[in-house]
């Protein structure tokens, strides 16, 4: 009888192991610090989505000083959260980056005024100051000045860009007429610092229709000669958007798993929940399946820069269906 327990033992203990061993690793790199931005992945591990897809996935949160394509192209990660302004930007300077799924269906981003300046529409930024992070998020901003015909020098008949910290601190410390905001993170920071809602003018890139996509899944070209890890980004794809949808009809408990996985303790459950909230409306009804009419919108709204275009022609493979089609 013992030495059945003990075979019966031995043998689900050496199952397990296998079943560990099975699980294929990947590395997904953030674009920024673990918060509900990225709550989808988070809750895809949390739940065991990835390792009911037989994957072994580490997630590595993002901050001020990590580029993901830098990462990526190091050999640093199999997979990076980015903006195709930035994904194409440095596609064009040689990294073949291609994007192989989207999450995100809309944009979260926008500029931030203060309603005192006076600033009532696009046109009245002539002659500000205006926050804009760089790094790769400057893209949209500079090509939506393009568009409006407003040079970014600093000159009297342009506007004069404040390299903005990630923080609001050019708002409050009125450095800046405006500042960038995302709909779900720093524009709730600029109200928590004590200036209501009623004092604020914001400029949505949607509503301007100037927005690009944001925190796409990007490989390099090499990953998808692969079949094997083809086969790979495929579950893992399908196992991240199983994550968003639990995310989507569970909120409050998708900001619980993120304050979890925060080591730097620095995020809040007030703000995790309302990030959360913010985030759904930018990923509700996707599929995870780029949307072709929107990232040719996004390329020509970068290649309509003028003088100075964040790309000077239209990419070749930047993106594809064979991930989403895979995962289906």
């Amino acid at each position: 009888m013992k030495k059945t327990i003990a075979l019966s033992l031995g043998l689900a203990m050496t199952l397990m192991a296998s079943s560990a061993l099975a699980a294929d690793k990947l590395v997904l790199q953030l674009k920024w610090v673990t918060q509900g931005q990225f709550a989808g992945y988070y809750v895809a591990k949390d739940k065991g989505f990835y390792e009911e897809a037989g994957l072994d996935v580490e997630i590595k949160p993002g901050g001020p000083d990590v580029a993901p394509p830098q990462v990526i192209a190091g050999g640093g990660a199999d997979v990076v959260i980015d903006w195709m302004p930035s994904a194409l930007a440095t596609r064009e300077k040689g990294l073949p980056l291609v994007n192989i799924a989207q999450p995100f269906k809309r944009s979260g981003m926008m500029l931030t005024c203060r309603k005192e300046t006076g600033i009532t529409k696009p046109e009245d930024f002539k002659g500000k100051t205006l926050g804009v992070w760089f790094g790769g998020n400057e893209y949209p901003f500079l090509s939506w000045m393009n568009h409006l015909g407003l040079k970014t020098d600093g000159g009297p008949e342009g506007v004069t860009v404040l390299k903005q910290g990630f923080n609001v601190d050019p708002l409050i410390q009125k450095q800046a007429d405006c500042i960038s905001t995302m709909t779900y993170n720093e524009y709730w920071q600029v109200i928590d610092a004590g200036i209501p809602e009623d004092q604020l003018v914001t400029f949505k890139y949607e509503d301007e229709k100037v927005a690009t996509l944001e925190d796409g899944l990007y490989v390099l070209q090499k990953s998808l000669d692969d079949p094997k890890m083809v086969d790979k980004l495929a579950r893992f794809v399908k196992a991240s958007m199983k994550g968003w949808e639990y995310t989507r009809a569970n909120p409050d408990e998708a900001a619980t798993i993120v304050l979890d996985n925060d080591a730097s303790g620095a995020q809040t459950e007030k703000h995790q929940k309302r990030m959360v909230g913010e985030i759904n409306k930018l990923t509700e009804g996707s599929t995870g399946v780029l949307d072709v009419a929107a990232a040719d919108r996004t390329v020509e709204t970068l290649l309509g820069g003028g003088s100075d275009p964040v790309i000077t022609k239209k990419p070749e493979g930047a993106w594809t269906t064979k991930i989403t089609d895979a995962a289906k």
